[in-house]
């Protein structure tokens, strides 16, 4: 509850007017100042047609060639040794072990595994149960310690 109202104002001495003085100048003051140089800046980096790095991928590429697409009783073949060393896998890692293009390889993949869309191994592919023989080696260790 308001009892009482007062008004301030600052007495108008010297020393308070060349502090307004100061306040106003430096308010006034362009926050960022465009300089002339003297010279030139040579450090500056120069414009490339193309990067090394950009050039050294492009002729990996070119000397891959395109993906052929291989027998699809090899590519089984390579699938399933590749399975017997881990249980999931992203398509990128399988393309690179089979050397297959990714649509092929998909089609392959969706008659032997299935693909994990989420869970904690969200986006990779596993074997389907019929096809896991590691999981039977599992179940025998299982039975043998009960």
């Amino acid at each position: 509850m308001v009892v009482q109202r007062a008004e301030c104002r600052p007495a108008a001495s010297e020393g308070y007017m060349k502090l307004k003085k100061l306040q106003i100048e430096e308010s006034t003051k362009p926050l960022r100042l465009s300089q002339k140089l003297e010279k030139a800046i040579t450090t500056n980096y120069k414009p490339v047609s193309n990067h090394s790095h950009n050039v050294e991928h492009e002729r990996k590429k070119k000397e891959e060639g395109k993906r052929a697409r291989a027998d699809k009783q090899k590519v089984l073949e390579m699938l399933f040794s590749a399975f017997e060393k881990h249980q999931y896998y992203n398509i990128r890692d399988l393309v690179d072990i089979t050397k297959q293009p990714v649509i092929y390889l998909k089609e392959i993949l969706r008659e032997i595994g299935v693909y994990n869309s989420r869970g904690p191994h969200k986006s990779t592919w596993e074997l389907k149960p019929e096809y896991r023989h590691y999981e039977e080696g599992h179940e025998d260790e299982e039975k043998k310690m009960e």
